[in-house]
């Protein structure tokens, strides 16, 4: 899901719209007026802010305090994903929503453990992430962290958007792997192009995410982004 979907939405935002869509539609028929979906690693900008009035409680974390109010949230908690699970009661959301944060994770098989405890039996964890695969994606991990950190503020649609990269559950084996391992069940990834919207800041960026797009597009397991759904 791009920060800045623009007037047409991406292939990334179409799947996560989708997805979204058919887990709150799952949980108003479970328990209707009471969906509960947790933003985990928000934004300034939230996929579920489509859904607001299908969401009875929407709550953000982050491991950062908000630099603004993001009125679209009833609550905000300031949480390590990756630390203890205490953040939140288990069974507390009927929805997670973890957008590009994967990447950013020092240890995302906790994070998705804490992801999936936080659920309500049937709930839906959506996440999205970067794919180590594709070519470019992997040179771009491989440079050293202060030349990456000063690439980062360059490409991102917004400098605000740049925070260190780890990519220890990046491609869609580790990532499809990790999901298992936390306890998930139905786990279903997609792969799509996203570099042009994710390195789309300046013209550089954006012809050269262009071209990895192209060049990725016929194999599906090197397109720059990953897209899962899972079931507690």
């Amino acid at each position: 899901m791009s920060r800045s979907p623009g007037p047409a939405r991406s292939a990334v935002s179409r799947l996560v719209r989708a997805a979204l869509d058919s887990a709150i539609s799952e949980a108003e028929a479970r328990s209707p007026g009471s969906v509960a979906a947790l933003d985990a690693g928000c934004g300034r900008v939230s996929a579920l802010e489509p859904f607001r009035a299908r969401i009875g409680r929407l709550v953000g974390a982050d491991i950062h305090p908000l630099t603004a109010p993001l009125p679209h949230l009833d609550e905000f908690v300031i949480a390590d994903l990756c630390g203890a699970a205490s953040s939140f009661p288990d069974a507390s959301f009927d929805v997670v929503l973890s957008s590009f944060t994967i990447e950013h994770f020092a240890d995302p098989g906790a994070a998705l453990a804490n992801m999936r405890r936080w659920l309500r039996p049937g709930g839906v964890l959506v996440a999205t992430t970067v794919n180590r695969r594709h070519p470019f994606v992997w040179a771009y991990l491989a440079v050293p962290s202060w030349l990456r950190g000063r690439a980062q503020r360059l490409v991102k649609a917004s400098a605000a958007d740049a925070h260190p990269l780890v990519g220890a559950c990046n491609s869609p084996a580790l990532l499809a792997a990790a999901a298992h391992a936390a306890g998930f069940a139905d786990v279903r990834l997609e792969t799509v192009g996203h570099l042009e919207r994710a390195w789309g800041r300046i013209a550089v960026g954006r012809w050269l995410g262009r071209l990895g797009d192209a060049l990725a597009a016929p194999f599906a397991s090197r397109r720059s982004t990953l897209v899962l759904v899972a079931r507690r």
